[in-house]
């Protein structure tokens, strides 16, 4: 897939996202436009796929397990994002506060029961391989488990099954990052009218390898924040969207060389700084 690489996948939907607020006032037409940037995106991946295949089965895993539920997992999340907003009563107050907490109420429930509990999220949250084969590639579906009926309605041509759960994940933690934004945007509304010029100039790894940092060593309220809360004010305060945060800190883990680059390269360029003045 040397057109549609994961990381051509991801530089798109950055760029789309570039100006996304989540507790903006045209929260609902970003999310709208966004549903279509992304429906159409993955329209033309599956043009692309029924077209020209797979080179061999790594590179059809790698499109089942990373490219597509990328995409669609963003298009779940943004889509949920519209309906949510656009059946929203209010714009503060109490029922405001109380329309948004039974939402996360629901969210963690459903989470609950059909995500958090299942054999494959712990497979694919552990950043297992040794299932891929079966999980993502085309034709492995297996019926004696049960299914959701949303099953039998899938292309099999472009699924795995598997690779909707992935998406669904990836949905799910953004969603819940966007459900605590809104729960807390008083607070956080406070910060984003002082920061309006601010802007994050660097990567997403940096800035999450940076929040994992200051979370680590209890720099922000003595560690009294948790590491969601701590991302979605880093979020709005810098005005970038950020992705899996968790799934992008156990990648560092696993990087070769140093795994913590931007750490390492901040040390490095204070310390040119301060020779300079010597």
């Amino acid at each position: 897939m040397e057109n549609y690489t994961y990381k051509d996948v991801l530089e798109r939907i950055q760029k789309e996202e570039r100006n996304v607020e989540l507790i903006s006032s045209n929260i609902i037409d970003e999310s709208r436009r966004l549903i279509l940037v992304l429906q159409d995106l993955l329209n033309k991946l599956k043009v692309y796929v029924t077209k020209y295949g797979f080179s061999d089965d790594d590179d059809e895993i790698d499109f089942f397990k990373r490219i597509k539920p990328e995409i669609l997992g963003k298009l779940i999340y943004y889509n949920k994002v519209y309906r949510i907003e656009t059946l929203c009563p209010v714009n503060s107050g109490k029922m405001y506060h109380s329309y948004f907490t039974t939402q996360l109420s629901v969210f963690k429930r459903d989470y609950i029961e059909n995500i958090s509990n299942s054999d494959f999220y712990r497979y694919y949250s552990s950043d297992r391989n040794d299932k891929d084969r079966m999980y993502f590639k085309r034709g492995n579906i297996n019926y004696h488990d049960g299914l959701n009926s949303f099953a039998f309605e899938l292309d099999l041509e472009f699924s795995t099954f598997y690779d909707y759960k992935v998406a669904r994940i990836i949905a799910d933690k953004l969603l819940y990052t966007y459900l605590m934004t809104r729960i807390n945007s008083e607070e956080i509304l406070k910060i984003s009218d002082n920061s309006k010029d601010l802007s994050w100039t660097n990567s997403q790894n940096a800035l999450i390898e940076l929040i994992y940092a200051l979370y680590i060593s209890n720099s922000i309220s003595h560690g009294k924040i948790s590491i969601r809360k701590l991302a979605s004010i880093c979020q709005e305060l810098f005005q970038t969207p950020l992705n899996d945060i968790h799934h992008a800190f156990h990648r560092m883990k696993t990087r070769s060389g140093t795994r913590t680059v931007f750490l390492d390269q901040l040390k490095i360029s204070l310390e040119e700084y301060m020779d300079k003045d010597l």
